[in-house]
């Protein structure tokens, strides 16, 4: 991939955008989406900025920005979540030059200020962050400053970094960018604001230091002498074995299991109202400042444990969020049920907008071609508002080297990037229908204090019984958390999993051969083993020497494929590093490797089927800024329909022309 050689291309899929962002006022919610202030709906498709691998900037220069600002839409990307920003100059726009963390730097701030507008000038919204990995210093006034790292969970409770947290949102968000003329609080391309990322309190929980356990155990002794009667008190007291004034001792993790029920659920108790506390104040103290903008209290993000005692305080916010990573060595077309889309189904809610604001099949996996594509399906037949990709790290042009320095990193993987195109276009535009049926369920407020003592052989909803299958095939949404709970629905056992518009179907096979099929009017693609599978669809059929491989065919005119004159193909295989070296168990790298990158090539032929009026197929395959290479591609016109060679000159991807007359 060479973004900086990249200035027209016939894959642009940039008419999507609607430039400039925020042009007709703020993104509100309306019957339960995100929707622009006509009530006309709007789907997120997007990366993050981010600097973890070598050469990568998160704030580029100005110089840079009107390029990626470019790049980016000629993907389809309609929003960037502006994550990290609390870090430390030259990464984020903390003043590293002081002894607190307290001031901006000007010339990173400056630069900020400019990406928000060169975002802002080509169609892209934004996600802005405010808690993400801020670190303290001696001029904070923050005990243990040096210790606590980015103060997960303390940031929830200790009062000193609550109000660091609000003077931090204060300064962001009532600074007037020059570039725009305007308060970021009052930024209508700025689509969504966070309050803190990945983060949670929870029982079991231990402070990274003394002070901060103490305080936490203070603040709950507190709450339990206004909550809890004297006799009440003294009974909790009896079972934590402490006599005279000692404090409660808060339940270690161990003790959780075992512990009397009474003690469990009233520390329980304690701790969503803490939690619930924490965002309700942070939410009114944002508004105070003006915020118009939809605002997500933090992501589900923890998969090791159910989900809904913290879904409690965060679903009384605006948008419920998720977070999750295949990180798996085995393709997830094999296992459908514990498969992304099933995990992140577990926490949207009836009547909200419902984003998805990380995820990603980490690098190096060898089937990472699946990932973009299948979330992009059932995202749509979950009628979800917002997919993002982490992430995508924007170079210098000095340190730029073609290939994947970061596991995370998008930006030049030949497969991934290119499928972000197909992804926009299929999520974007609602080629996948959303589902006919919608089940809600609703857990009762004793199964919520009771969900954190399910073990993890619950995964990944940890509700006993559920069909896992069922958010593969309907729509799937949380009613309510306050009772009574709703019996555990029934799901066909079927292979393949069909979703009810019909457009989607997963198949699972005992020969580990899985593949899921999106079949819809605009989009077609086979994802997974699709040799061994030998599924055609209604305008794609395809015969190739690959293993396993993702192939995308979607009409970039929005007509239908069998009406289309112009098309995005994508081809996505296996992606590694020059010299990047395995682990004898083939489960982790023990070498990076570096550039370039090198791609298995997806060969064979594709056919197009049912091309109505088709009097001659043309495809050019694209190099990794966009533009063709070698000759045009002539299509043969077969009795299956109009077949196109592939993998020759080597590429992940095609712009297809039809001519009809």
């Amino acid at each position: 991939m060479d973004h900086r050689a990249a200035s027209s291309s016939p894959a642009d899929v940039s008419s999507l955008e609607d430039a400039p962002a925020g042009k007709h006022g703020f993104i509100r919610i309306a019957n339960g989406h995100l929707a622009t202030p006509d009530g006309r709906r709007i789907r997120f498709w997007g990366v993050h900025f981010t600097d973890w691998s070598r050469g990568s900037v998160e704030i580029p220069p100005k110089e840079d920005m009107p390029m990626w600002a470019a790049t980016l839409a000629r993907f389809g990307i309609n929003i960037v979540r502006l994550h990290f920003l609390d870090l430390a100059a030259p990464r984020g726009i903390i003043d590293a030059t002081r002894e607190d963390s307290r001031s901006f730097d000007a010339r990173q701030l400056d630069r900020l200020d400019y990406e928000v507008a060169q975002f802002k000038r080509h169609g892209i919204y934004m996600d802005l962050n405010l808690n993400v990995g801020r670190s303290y210093k001696a001029g904070d006034g923050v005990p243990d400053f040096n210790r606590i790292q980015w103060g997960k969970g303390l940031t929830l409770y200790d009062k000193r970094l609550i109000e660091l947290e609000k003077e931090y949102a204060r300064n962001l968000l009532t600074h007037v960018n020059p570039y725009t003329g305007t308060a970021y609080a009052n930024e209508p391309a700025i689509a969504i604001v966070e309050i803190v990322n990945e983060n949670a309190i929870y029982q079991g929980f231990r402070a990274p230091t003394q002070f901060y356990d103490d305080e936490l155990t203070a603040i709950y002794n507190d709450w339990l002498k206004k909550k809890l009667s004297p006799e009440q008190l003294q009974k909790l007291r009896e079972m934590a074995g402490v006599t005279g004034d000692a404090p409660v001792p808060r339940l270690k993790s161990t003790e959780t299991a075992g512990a009397p029920k009474e003690r469990y659920e009233t520390e329980m108790r304690f701790f969503m109202e803490l939690e619930n506390g924490f965002y309700q104040d942070m939410a009114a103290y944002l508004r105070s400042l003006g915020v118009k903008q939809p605002i997500i209290g933090s992501a589900d993000h923890s998969h090791t444990s159910a989900p809904d005692s913290m879904l409690a305080s965060l679903s009384k916010l605006d948008i419920l969020d998720g977070h999750i990573y295949w990180n798996g060595n085995q393709p997830m077309v094999n296992d459908p049920l514990h498969s992304t889309v099933v995990q992140l189904s577990r926490t949207s809610f009836a009547g909200k907008p419902y984003t998805v604001s990380e995820t990603n099949h980490p690098f190096p996996n060898e089937w990472a071609s699946e990932g973009i594509p299948t979330i992009a399906a059932y995202g749509s037949l979950q009628d979800w508002d917002m997919i993002i990709m982490y992430t995508f790290e924007p170079k210098l042009q000095a340190d730029w080297k073609p290939y994947v320095g970061d596991p995370f990193d998008i930006s030049l993987d030949p497969v991934r990037m290119t499928e972000m195109a197909a992804g926009a276009l299929m999520f974007r535009r609602g080629d996948v229908r959303p589902a006919r049926q919608t089940v809600e369920r609703t857990y009762s407020p004793e199964q919520v204090l009771d969900s954190r003592l399910l073990p993890r052989t619950e995964q990944p909803w940890f509700t006993p019984g559920y069909p896992l299958a069922l958010p593969l095939e309907h729509g799937v949404r949380i009613k309510s958390l306050d009772g009574p709970a709703t019996e555990i629905p029934a799901a066909a056992e079927t292979n393949p999993i069909v979703s009810d518009t019909g457009e989607l179907a997963w198949y699972t096979s005992a020969g580990k051969t899985g593949l899921v099929t999106v079949e819809t009017d605009r989009t077609q693609a086979l994802i997974g083993f699709i040799t061994a599978s030998h599924r055609t669809l209604k305008n794609l059929g395809v015969e190739i020497g690959n293993n396993f491989a993702t192939i995308v065919l979607a009409s970039m005119d929005a007509k239908p494929l069998a009406r289309s004159d112009k098309m995005l193909l994508t081809t996505g295989s296996r992606v590694a590093n020059t010299g990047m070296k395995w682990n004898d168990s083939h489960t982790r790298l023990v070498d990076q490797g570096g550039w370039p990158s090198l791609i298995e090539p997806v060969t064979g032929t594709a056919t197009l089927r049912n091309l109505e009026g088709a009097k001659a197929v043309t495809a050019a395959a694209l190099d990794g800024s966009g533009k063709p290479i070698g000759g045009p591609i002539q299509g043969k016109k077969t009795a299956a329909g109009w077949e196109l060679h592939i993998g020759d000159p080597v590429t992940t991807w095609y712009v297809v022309s039809v001519r009809r007359h």
